[in-house]
């Protein structure tokens, strides 16, 4: 494979990689996969193997899009750690191989293009390769659609990897190519094709936390496109437009103060989006907004609408994988992929956002959660003031009979124990009442019932053991531990590990107080190691460290005595 200042492919070394490249993405191909990827990585020593790959990407037209698209991704991942090593005359054939595919016909192709656009800039710089701001421009002001999305893909990927080099002086230019694009970016958020809105979108976005001098002077022009976009028929603009005011509300709050109540009815809407991904995104705003200390006066007037719309959201989605991991009893073998590691530590007396509590459980973050944390949010900055709003509607979820209703009454315990530190000032003259209605959720026939009513206990777990001077308040807490207890030994995976968790909190709480039932706990998850999985055991050793801090040498005497 001799590299020449006129680079052509030999057609033997062309068909040979074409060759292997088919063998390597064939489903249906009996050839050894790992010798494959040796031959090619050894042809990788050429000098000019890249060009052939290039080569193969942008003019193999007789040859399927997936071979050229798996030589330009194999094209990419060498460039990563061979561009910079490579002869001038190598690197300047591959780039002049990918500029004229920008427009390529086919979108996959555009696509892998894009990506290997991006690669070569992170390795070479922008002054390096002035042709390709030429040719995004062309190819952006063209009017034909494969040239501006395919321009605008690459371009989307630049501003997403590496963004301060367009907000960068680059010899050469006049100005900072920022100032080149910036014009172009927003002009596309009226764009018919969906494609170029999205792309244009996410553009300037990468852009807030920078905020190049570009933007800045632009930002009503930016606004208006933000707001233009705000009602878009693609969920992706959308979400893209709550991730924008979520962003800028963060680093320049100063520039939406003047659309508050507009961006809190905006959000309220978007909030009830029928796609659960914009939703989410919308819901982070709350979180968002007062991160940014704004005065929280702004949006007391907003809660009797936004607080039934977050208990809503609560509700576990029809899709939800906790659904489906629910249903798995202590029978079922772990999974590998279920098993993390997992190290005792003084525990937090009650997390401060929900869902950090079972993050164990389900380690995805969605609507759910999200907006369980934003009701805890605001339980925390306006306190009992939102009680008026939510507590009826807890009390009628709660009171939702059937077991078609199951969902809602578990939402309205999530959303419980969601407020448990925020609005206990309002919330602690009824907590026996609240014990006496979660203790029998303990034995409910939803395992998702029970595991939530045991986080629930442990967030008004520190309250609950304030009580135990007086007779009711002992009498209290010794139904929550035995309870507790009790649901250690469920014969639910779920359930277990909310049990052992909450339990491990009450610990925490209770200390010496639990001495004189140290004998029936050790019992309990003695028990607890005879029968669980191993990602469980992992939480009961969690409780027992969690009790030897919590009684200290105590547990000694109890063991002595067995």
């Amino acid at each position: 494979m001799a590299t020449s200042v006129a680079w052509q492919p030999q057609e033997q070394g062309f068909n040979e990689i074409c060759r292997l490249l088919e063998q390597q993405i064939s489903p249906s191909s009996t050839a050894d996969k790992s010798q494959i990827w040796q031959q090619l990585q050894q042809y990788s020593q050429f000098p000019d193997f890249n060009n052939y790959l290039a080569f193969i990407l942008a003019r193999a037209e007789g040859k399927s899009v997936e071979i050229r698209q798996a030589a330009g991704l194999l094209l990419k991942n060498n460039l990563r750690t061979a561009y910079k090593s490579m002869s001038p005359s190598n690197q300047q054939y591959i780039k002049s191989e990918l500029l004229p595919c920008l427009g390529a016909a086919d979108r996959h192709i555009r696509s892998t293009v894009g990506t290997i656009v991006s690669v070569v800039v992170q390795l070479g710089g922008i002054a390096g390769w002035l042709e390709l701001l030429q040719a995004l421009v062309t190819c952006l002001d063209s009017n034909d659609i494969n040239h501006m999305e395919g321009a605008m893909d690459a371009l989307s990927k630049i501003c997403e990897d590496i963004p301060q080099v367009l907000d960068s002086d680059v010899p050469g230019l006049a100005e900072c190519p920022i100032n080149i694009f910036l014009p172009r970016l927003l002009q596309f958020f009226q764009s018919p094709h969906t494609s170029l809105r999205k792309l244009s979108l996410g553009s300037v976005n990468q852009f807030i936390m920078l905020m190049p001098s570009a933007l800045f002077v632009s930002m009503d022009q930016y606004l208006q496109g933000l707001f233009l976009l705000s009602n878009d028929p693609s969920a992706e603009v959308r979400k893209l437009v709550c991730a924008a005011f979520n962003l800028l509300i963060e680093v320049r709050p100063s520039f939406l103060e003047p659309h508050l109540r507009n961006l809190f009815e905006y959000m309220l809407q978007v909030n009830k989006d029928t796609d659960d991904d914009v939703a989410l995104e919308a819901c982070e705003f709350w979180h968002s907004y007062f991160e940014a200390q704004l005065p929280h006066e702004n949006l007391k007037e907003f809660l009797p609408r936004l607080v039934p719309v977050l208990l809503s959201n609560m509700i576990y989605a029809d899709d939800d994988e906790s659904l489906v991991e629910a249903e798995e009893d202590e029978s079922l073998p772990d999974r590998d992929q279920d098993l993390k590691p997992r190290f005792h530590s003084s525990r937090l007396h009650g997390s401060e956002n929900p869902e950090d509590d079972d993050d164990d459980i389900v380690n995805v973050w969605n609507l759910r959660k999200c907006s369980a944390a934003a009701l805890d949010v605001l339980s925390n900055v306006f306190g009992d003031e939102i009680l008026p709003t939510l507590m009826p509607v807890i009390q009628a979820k709660l009171s939702a009979s059937g077991d078609e209703a199951w969902k809602d009454r578990e939402a309205a315990v999530l959303a419980l124990g969601a407020i448990a530190e925020g609005c206990i000032k309002g919330l602690y003259p009824h907590l026996s009442e609240i014990v006496a209605f979660l203790i029998p959720l303990l034995d409910d026939k939803f395992p998702l019932i029970r595991s939530i009513s045991c986080w629930t206990l442990s967030r008004f777990s520190k309250f609950i053991v304030q009580d135990i001077g007086h007779q009711n308040g002992r009498e209290q807490f010794e139904k929550v531990l035995m309870g507790l207890l009790k649901r250690i030994l469920d014969t639910n995976k779920r359930v277990q590990e909310a049990a052992c968790s909450a339990f491990a909190t009450l610990e925490e709480e209770a200390a010496e107080e639990l001495a004189p039932r140290l004998e029936i706990i050790l019992q309990h998850l003695m028990m607890a190691f005879g029968k669980y999985q191993r990602r469980n055991l992992r939480i009961v050793y969690d409780a027992i460290g969690t009790l030897a801090d919590a009684v200290g040498f105590e547990l000694n005497q109890v063991l002595l005595s067995c």
